[in-house]
């Protein structure tokens, strides 16, 4: 009976070393050393933006205290956003979607609220108004937006910074990526990286 505790003692602490060593130092270093590929480093630092004014993969929209004198793009709604309609900035530290369906009558309102804000903001007809301009990400935090509501923003931007059209247009264009791998998804812009281009071109 002895001997048998011994042995099981025994295997016990050997079990325990192998797996602290693994689980403790292998792995660790070995996700370390993933995360240092070429290509993901960016990734596992959490894509910090130069001057560490943000990440790419957050999508912060600018405070608009006056619409008319309004010099940055916007992104999508967020269900977090404080302000009405979820236009504004939202709150970066919650990630999260509404929850509510299609055919929600608060939504509905919601999204009819947003197209009216928005066109006023740009001068247009709310039937110009793009889809993802009213309705808002899963995340509640999408940095992206479609061509054709940057394309909506640009006139404004271009006015209110002093910059010509052609110039806005092609920091759209240089913030635009294509579909991933030539076929998943829709085109889209970067707001982080694109208003942070306005900013120095001003």
């Amino acid at each position: 009976m002895l001997t048998t505790l011994r042995r099981q003692t025994a295997t016990g602490l050997r079990v325990l070393l192998v797996m602290t060593v693994l689980c403790g130092i292998v792995y660790p270093l070995a996700i370390w050393g993933v995360s240092r590929t070429p290509g993901l480093s960016a990734q596992a630092e959490g894509s910090v933006l130069p001057g560490g004014t943000g990440s790419s993969l957050i999508g912060i929209d600018p405070v608009a205290a006056d619409p008319a004198a309004d010099p940055y793009f916007h992104t999508r709604p967020s269900a977090t956003a404080e302000a009405d309609a979820g236009l504004g900035p939202a709150d970066t530290t919650t990630s999260g979607g509404s929850n509510k369906g299609g055919f929600d009558t608060g939504l509905l309102q919601a999204v009819q609220q947003r197209r009216a804000v928005i066109a006023a903001r740009e001068g247009v007809d709310p039937a110009a108004v793009p889809t993802d301009a009213v309705t808002a990400s899963g995340s509640g935090l999408d940095p992206d937006i479609s061509p054709a509501y940057a394309a909506l923003q640009a006139p404004r931007v271009a006015r209110v910074t002093g910059l010509s059209l052609d110039r806005v247009e092609q920091l759209v264009a240089d913030a635009t990526s294509g579909r991933t791998l030539g076929f998943l998804g829709e085109p889209r812009v970067d707001v982080t990286e694109l208003n942070l281009s306005v900013r120095d071109a001003r």
